[in-house]
């Protein structure tokens, strides 16, 4: 624990000053009241919509503006205009797989039309302490009227990284040391349907290639080699795709719901090892608890499925390797891996400073796993531990995320991010 204090002290002083940018909260009891500026530009001011009390809401820009500067905490915040906002963030982060990590991220967020949802483009670099090296690009883009949304992901790894075999019942003493390098290419198409509804589909490539391992360290056969070992293994083909979502800030959301289903065909004459089939399907729900406070239950479930064919072992699904890298708190990625897996987590995230700034969660997470493709299901795996928030930017309540997981077989550790796991 005492660790832990220290590193949260340790991520605030190394953490630059600078704005992450996406889509904006819409608070209650609180309400916006836009006032114009200059330009046209808008800053939303929040008041207590019961007493009309100006709450001057912080992040870690009006800390050290206070703190070192003497200045008093904006109780403004800006809006996300036409023109593009920039942002540059050096960090330094920390999870089970890297250990400490040197991150540079930059944004740019925008709206394509006066009444259009906020577009993103995300990316960042980094080196950790485990020599990986990764840059990975995420991108967001509406169309004026939010017909349409352009969902990208492009990522290059360089990436040294433990596996443990087959199954949520795989053994930790199992550890196989793997080498890899990775790119991904992944551009969908959405349509508006009707509501909060779209629909469409895209085009996806995973490359992993130059794959090496050296075997278990216990002495035993991996999973891995009786599985099939392969210098390179290439999963190209088509996605289909529908989402729902009624959140009121994707950043980190305070009410609504999120469903995403994703079905994936991948082909040998697009370039695929071997043909094979998926389905995820990703739902989540935000509530405020107690009704009209600023806290708030969330829940997920997260289920990712081979429907057909024999993916190569590093396409199979694995503890966070969802889209975000989000799930199993609590134990390393790539820790459990498997034909089929089902995923649900709970957390409850709640405000320790009136002003915002600082806050914490409490999070409880289980998944289970089959081994190779036609396999059952194995035993579920349970995480657990508590949280640290720290407000990067009131605007979008973006927070920094500090964790603490604990995991079975003796698996914990600490996982320093920006933005909510889910």
């Amino acid at each position: 624990m005492k660790l832990f204090l220290r590193l949260s002290i340790f991520i605030i002083t190394v953490l630059f000053i600078g704005r992450v940018c996406a889509q904006q909260t819409q608070s209650i009891p609180l309400k916006v009241i836009p006032v114009k500026t200059k330009k046209n530009a808008v800053r939303d001011t929040i008041v207590n919509k019961d007493t009309g009390e100006m709450i001057g809401q912080q992040d870690i820009t009006d800390a050290f503006a206070k703190w070192f500067r003497g200045r008093k905490p904006s109780t403004t915040i800006d809006s996300i205009t036409s023109r593009p906002s920039l942002s540059i963030v050096p960090a330094i982060g920390y999870t089970l797989v890297s250990r400490f990590a040197l991150v540079l991220s930059g944004n740019a967020a925008f709206r394509t039309g006066p009444n259009s949802r906020i577009s993103t483009i995300v990316a960042s670099t980094s080196y950790t302490q485990n020599k990986q090296f990764t840059l990975p690009i995420q991108t967001s883009i509406w169309s004026k009227d939010n017909n349409y949304n352009f969902v990208g992901d492009y990522r290059f790894y360089k990436y040294p990284q433990l596996t443990y075999g087959l199954g949520s019942s795989a053994n930790i003493g199992n550890a196989d040391p793997m080498v890899y390098d990775y790119f991904r290419f992944s551009e969908i198409a959405l349509r508006h349907i009707t509501g909060n509804l779209y629909a469409g589909m895209g085009f996806t490539i995973d490359d992993h290639y130059n794959i090496s391992d050296r075997g278990n360290e216990n002495g035993k056969v991996s999973d891995y080699s009786v599985y099939g070992k392969s210098a390179n293994a290439i999963a190209s083909g088509f996605t289909f795709n529908a989402q729902l979502d009624s959140r009121d800030n994707a950043i980190n959301p305070q009410k609504g719901g999120y469903v995403l289903l994703q079905f994936r065909d991948n082909y040998k004459f697009m370039g695929s090892t071997t043909p094979w089939r998926s389905l995820i399907i990703d739902v989540r729900k935000y509530f405020r608890f107690p009704e009209g406070s600023d806290n708030v239950i969330a829940l997920w479930s997260y289920d990712w499925v081979v429907v057909s064919g024999r993916p190569s072992y590093l396409d199979l699904p694995s503890t966070e390797w969802d889209f975000s890298n989000s799930t199993g708190r609590g134990y390393i990625q790539g820790r459990f891996r498997g034909a089929q897996m089902v995923y649900a987590e709970g957390e409850y995230r709640f405000k320790i400073t009136r002003n915002g700034l600082l806050g914490g969660v409490f999070f409880v997470n289980a998944e289970s796993f089959s081994a190779a493709p036609g396999t059952r299901l194995q035993g579920v795996q349970p995480g657990y531990g508590p949280g640290l928030r720290i407000k990067l930017n009131k605007t979008t309540n973006t927070n920094i995320t500090i964790d603490y997981g604990f995991g079975r077989q003796g698996s914990n550790g600490l996982f320093i991010d920006v933005g909510e796991a889910f």
